[in-house]
């Protein structure tokens, strides 16, 4: 008995030495591993710092080397055109002119109708000091357009105005003056909605712009008045129905061209005058192969409900397809010939206005008529 208390007492003493061994070992193990990781991790930092020197190095070999090659591409980047954007035109402003214009045909309207006692009726547009002598109605303005608005200064306008101008008689009623033409010097502040404009003086009455004799057309050959060429009966077949209501654009057009015709319809037939082409051949009446084109400029005498004729030219593309012409534009302007420019004309008479009524149109009567 002593012998298995003294055995069971030694076991229940090694037990602790035993448990503490087991744990403690554990704990050692945990140490060495975290010495190790950071022994690895510093491996590892030191492997990778080395691996970017080199990287450096190498790329500071690379741009070494490729020093020559770089400088000849600048050299030559800097001997050919550059591309890059293309710098932006200035911008126009087509409406600046607008204001200035505008304010000038206003002028020149109330000066024209002005007269003895009513000079205040130009204080709007030019506050110098102003006497008339003749009666107020003694001309008046049918209608005014300016011809001409040039900024000669920032701010500053010269606009020339033409005019028609009705002349009272001595019986009262009015007469044609025909067209005059009057210049302004007009200055202006502030844009939008702060324009502010100003004469510096009176209209200066001056001559009619130069006439123009314009250059050749580019249709030499001509067709007649008939439609028995194709290419003009199509041209005649088409303006009937643009004008005249009489079928369907579509059925003279080509595939892919559409256009509509004048609503509401201004006339009620039409009849060729004259056709021209640009072609070389003025007895062929053959429809060529399919794509081929031809320019015409068509004159037709168009009579509306009350029998009245106007005449009009219009300047039309056409092109073949399957045997027969088809209208594949309605051009903006008759083409001009190449070589061909506008020239001056013989001197001549300003243009006269239409007839004047026995009172003014367009305006209130002239005040004192």
């Amino acid at each position: 008995m002593k012998r298995a208390r003294r055995r069971a007492r030694r076991e229940q003493q090694d037990w602790p030495e035993d448990s503490v061994a087991e744990t403690s070992e554990p704990a050692q193990t945990e140490q060495d591993d975290v010495d190790e990781q950071q022994s690895i991790g510093w491996k590892t930092s030191t492997a990778g710092l080395a691996g970017l020197t080199r990287l450096a190095r190498a790329g500071t070999w690379a741009l070494i080397a490729s020093g020559p090659l770089i400088g000849a591409m600048a050299l030559f980047g800097s001997s050919a055109p550059a591309q890059t954007a293309a710098k932006a035109a200035p911008a126009v402003e087509s409406s600046a002119s607008t204001g200035p214009a505008g304010f000038a045909q206003l002028f020149v309207g109330a000066y024209l109708e002005a007269g003895e006692g009513t000079e205040q009726n130009l204080t709007p547009y030019y506050s110098g000091s102003v006497a008339l002598t003749h009666p107020a109605g003694t001309r008046s303005a049918l209608r005014t357009q300016a011809m001409d608005a040039r900024e000669v200064s920032p701010g500053y306008w010269s606009v020339t105005v033409a005019v028609n101008v009705a002349a009272k008689s001595k019986k009262g009623g009015y007469t044609d003056a025909g067209v005059q033409y009057f210049r302004v010097g007009v200055q202006s502040t502030g844009s939008g909605d702060t324009s502010a404009y100003t004469a510096v003086s009176l209209p200066a009455q001056v001559a009619a712009p130069t006439a123009l004799k314009p250059g050749d057309l580019g249709y030499p050959t001509s067709r007649g008045s008939g439609s028995s060429d194709p290419a003009s009966d199509t041209a005649a077949s088409f303006l009937k129905a643009y004008v005249a209501g009489q079928g369907e654009l579509d059925r003279y057009t080509s595939p892919g061209v559409h256009l509509s015709p004048v609503v509401p319809t201004p006339y009620t037939s039409i009849k060729l005058t004259s056709v021209q082409d640009n072609s070389k051949d003025n007895a062929g009446t053959k429809v060529p192969g399919d794509g081929i084109r031809r320019r015409l400029l068509v004159s037709i005498d168009a009579t509306d409900a009350d029998g009245n004729t106007f005449p009009l030219t219009y300047a039309l593309g056409l092109t073949a397809r399957a045997g027969r012409w088809e209208v594949s534009s309605l051009d903006d302007a008759p083409a001009t010939a190449a070589t061909s420019k506008p020239s001056s004309a013989p001197s001549s008479q300003a243009p006269s206005a239409p007839s004047a009524p026995s009172t003014p149109g367009g305006s209130a009567p002239p005040s004192g008529s």
